[in-house]
């Protein structure tokens, strides 16, 4: 099916298989169109359908409550049902950066719990991935409609396996069924990798990460890729990474390793919100520090004002994202120097 796709005076045509999501058919072809799916704005990648028919392909999807016209589509979640003209009005389709994404379908290994609401699992791809620090894939499980997009934990340039880190969501459709069903050894299918909050060690920027729950995740890629990169020789990172109790906190063993590695170039504080922690679980992780407060009070008390040559990296929940990107804002750091994955 031929897929023509509109902007300004400018149109780029390009082929779309039976089924396939218009968002995935442009950027798997080298044409990068606006989506947010990893940083709560679902709706960034609608657009128009001037002529042609298309399928929706998940009518619960969070970003139809943006839609307005009864021509307005999500490129996301609309295949072509025969050739069509669609318009996206927010910017000028370029050249995509770096790793085009691709389809592919992989196998669930290691599912195990890391907190009571939190659950890690890994994806044998079949084939090695190339993606950068910092990207998302998204993941379409059996009997759950619609792709999900997740953090990639682990960092290699080229590798088999991804690792993911999810949060039950006692109102969603998706982690209650993997939380309640054996899903080890299932068959997913995935789609990136995705995003542009990505970490480049050439930029030589020192690095602020602020992140609630599992907002760590893209995180902890982005520190294996700087330590990889031999990025704490030359910069340094603060870390803070907020949860409600010591119940609540994981990969605290991972962290405590990169900054025993670091050598004082990477700073980590575990903030808790609800209550602190114990005289045992401090001297177990020696390389971290604790705090109490949300997370974002706690980077502020601990930063104090100095936000030199920083690029940060916000990620959780939209509340606490949202604070800390105000207290950023605050603090005088440019917007241009925020990357960000709101929850929605």
């Amino acid at each position: 099916m031929l897929v023509t796709l509109k902007f300004r005076e400018q149109e780029h045509p390009f082929s779309s298989e039976p089924g396939e999501r218009l968002l995935y058919a442009c950027l798997r072809r080298g044409i990068d169109l606006p989506y947010e799916c990893a940083t709560g704005t679902c709706g960034s990648c609608k657009a128009d359908l001037l002529s042609g028919e298309v399928e929706d392909l998940w009518a619960d999807a969070p970003g139809r409550k943006y839609l307005r016209g009864a021509r307005e589509l999500l490129l996301c979640q609309s295949a072509a049902r025969g050739d069509c003209r669609i318009e996206v009005r927010s910017r000028n389709p370029s050249q995509a950066p770096k790793a085009t994404p691709a389809f592919g379908r992989g196998i669930v290994r290691d599912a195990r719990t890391l907190a009571p609401d939190v659950l890690a699992f890994s994806v044998d791809l079949g084939r090695p991935l190339a993606f950068e620090a910092g990207q998302f894939v998204c993941l379409q499980f059996p009997h759950v409609s619609g792709y999900r997009s997740y953090s990639i934990v682990n960092f290699e340039r080229s590798c088999r396996r991804l690792d993911f880190v999810v949060r039950r969501k006692a109102d969603g459709r998706l982690t209650p069924w993997l939380f309640a069903n054996r899903i080890e050894g299932s068959e997913v299918e995935w789609f990136g990798p995705l995003g542009r909050a990505t970490f480049q060690p050439e930029a030589l920027r020192n690095l602020l990460c602020i992140a609630g729950g599992t907002g760590i995740a893209g995180m902890m890629s982005i520190l294996r890729c700087a330590a990889a990169a031999g990025h704490f020789a030359e910069r340094k990172a603060s870390v803070f990474f907020g949860v409600r109790t010591p119940r609540d906190a994981f990969y605290l063993q991972e962290l405590d390793e990169l900054a025993a590695a670091a050598k004082g170039a990477l700073g980590v504080t575990v903030a808790f919100s609800c209550e602190g922690p114990d005289a045992d679980l401090v001297a177990e992780y020696a390389h971290l520090r604790f705090g109490k407060g949300l997370v974002h009070e706690v980077a502020e008390r601990t930063m104090n004002g100095d936000y030199r040559g920083v690029i940060a990296y916000l990620a959780g929940p939209k509340p606490a994202v949202d604070a800390s990107m105000r207290m950023l804002l605050a603090a005088r750091v440019p917007v241009r120097d925020m990357r960000f994955d709101r929850f929605s």
